[in-house]
């Protein structure tokens, strides 16, 4: 089957840099895990922003510079970064129009089987993301493992896996 694995942003500025949190810390290990063992394609994104983020709509509504392109905190973490073996997709915003067309243009020439997100932020990029797919594939399955996810609440985090469900994508715990 032609399953997909999303690792989104898993990146240095989300786990302990400008906006980490313990639960991003503490999802390293089972994202690790998770990629290892996935059978299929793994794809990563990454947050991009430019020397002008202040500037932008996100940088004045969240007014703390972070994964400004080529530096430290814009880095996918190390351990997980050893693991990918195909370019990162660097998106500019919350959800990846990228990505989702990407992903639909392949499954029109050869059907996905599923697609699993994981990884950060759960309230923010993740939900984005795992939204923009439903939309452009309303059939392929869509399931986010939450084991292997973190918000930037633990509230907002469990708000987002609800919203996910009443959307008719499949939320796990593995």
């Amino acid at each position: 089957m032609n399953d997909i694995l999303i690792v989104v942003d898993m990146q240095n500025d989300f786990i302990d840099g400008a906006l980490g949190t313990e639960e991003a810390e503490a999802i390293v290990p089972r994202v690790l895990e998770k990629i290892r063992g996935f059978e299929g394609r793994v794809i990563f994104t990454r947050d991009t922003h430019f020397d002008n983020y202040m500037d932008t709509q996100e940088g004045k509504n969240l007014p703390v510079p972070h994964c400004i392109k080529d530096s430290e905190g814009w880095q996918i973490r190390a351990e997980l970064d050893e693991l990918r073996t195909e370019p990162a997709i660097d998106k500019p915003s919350f959800g990846s129009v990228e990505l989702s067309t990407m992903l639909a243009r392949e499954n029109a020439e050869k059907p996905i089987g599923s697609v699993t997100f994981i990884g950060l932020c759960t309230d923010i990029c993740v939900i984005s993301n795992a939204m923009l797919i439903k939309a452009a594939m309303p059939e392929v399955p869509v399931i986010v493992d939450a084991a292997c996810c973190a918000g930037v609440t633990p509230e907002s985090h469990n708000n987002a896996l609800e919203a996910m469900k009443m959307c008719q994508i499949k939320v796990i715990n593995q």
